[in-house]
């Protein structure tokens, strides 16, 4: 495919083929809304492992434990809302199947996204401060302010920074440079873990001209600019079976399947996965047509 310069769309496969195992990968959105599923399914696919993944999670995490692909997560919570403990999440806590976890508390979560995006080491915050947060992962220390401002040098957590190596984020509309939008009613700190990364990768519903990105829409959500952004990839109904508003909300029928099938026996699973998840996601796509024609009939 011929490229004009400063086009940087790129494919699904593409994008996984730039990764590497063992890398620190952010991805986007929050629980069910906005998480850019098709690049996740995608991963879930790939030969990838012993990944680092953080994440306000929903089923990306849920997909990548049942596949064995992370080492150690970073979280604030994990959920699909309508279905509060995201089934796959779940079994990989009680079986223990991911190594390593860091549970902390969601302000904590977007410090060390802001700590990383500032390129600072950490960044003080109260919050933590104690809790178990402190307790369950003792490596993350506190400092004393260096201030006396009525506060008696009081002490802080040091939040440490969550660089990361790549981002994964999903929005409604980019221009072939990496200038992307959202139309929905929130960002979910997708700008952060674009400025948090060192290489970001922008999912979107469509791909339209720069002058295409602010039709109907505030200036203000223009999200990311093209500096933020390594690729672009057009996949309509790449959010699926999140949320990505207004193009469309969350699959309740489908992610209810997913949730008995993740929470059925290994056979389950496997049906599961055979039908919808073990093909490209064009296979997925026309996998979910089928079962959305079949249950409203």
């Amino acid at each position: 495919m011929s490229r004009k310069p400063r086009d940087k769309r790129m494919s699904i496969d593409e994008v996984i083929g730039s990764l590497e195992s063992g890398m620190t990968i952010g991805i986007g959105g929050w629980g069910p809304r906005r998480k850019p599923m098709a690049l996740v399914r995608a991963l879930y696919n790939s030969d990838l492992t012993d990944l680092t993944v953080v994440s306000w999670g929903g089923a990306d995490v849920g997909l990548l434990a049942r596949a064995g692909k992370i080492r150690r997560l970073v979280y604030a919570f994990v959920s699909l809302d309508s279905v509060p403990l995201e089934p796959n999440f779940q079994r990989a806590r009680q079986s223990a199947s991911i190594p390593e976890i860091v549970e902390l508390d969601e302000g904590m979560f977007q410090t060390g996204l802001k700590a990383a995006a500032e390129r600072l080491p950490f960044l003080p915050m109260r919050a933590g401060l104690g809790s178990d947060v402190l307790v369950n992962n003792p490596w993350i220390t506190t400092v004393t302010s260096p201030y006396d401002e009525g506060h008696g040098h009081e002490e802080l957590v040091a939040v440490p920074a969550l660089r990361l190596d790549a981002a994964l984020v999903h929005l409604n509309r980019a221009d072939p440079h990496g200038n992307a939008s959202y139309l929905g009613p929130d960002p979910y700190f997708d700008d952060l873990f674009a400025m948090a990364a060192d290489k970001t990768y922008v999912s979107v519903e469509q791909v339209v001209d720069t002058a295409g990105l602010t039709v109907d829409t505030p200036v203000q959500r223009l999200l990311l600019s093209r500096m933020m952004v390594t690729g672009v990839v057009e996949t309509p109904n790449g959010a699926h079976f999140s949320t990505c508003t207004p193009d469309y909300e969350r699959d309740e029928r489908f992610q209810r399947a997913y949730a008995a099938a993740a929470s059925g026996s290994d056979e389950d699973w496997h049906a599961f996965h055979d039908r919808f998840l073990a093909g490209d996601e064009a296979s997925y796509q026309a996998a979910v047509q089928a079962f959305t024609e079949e249950t409203t009939k």
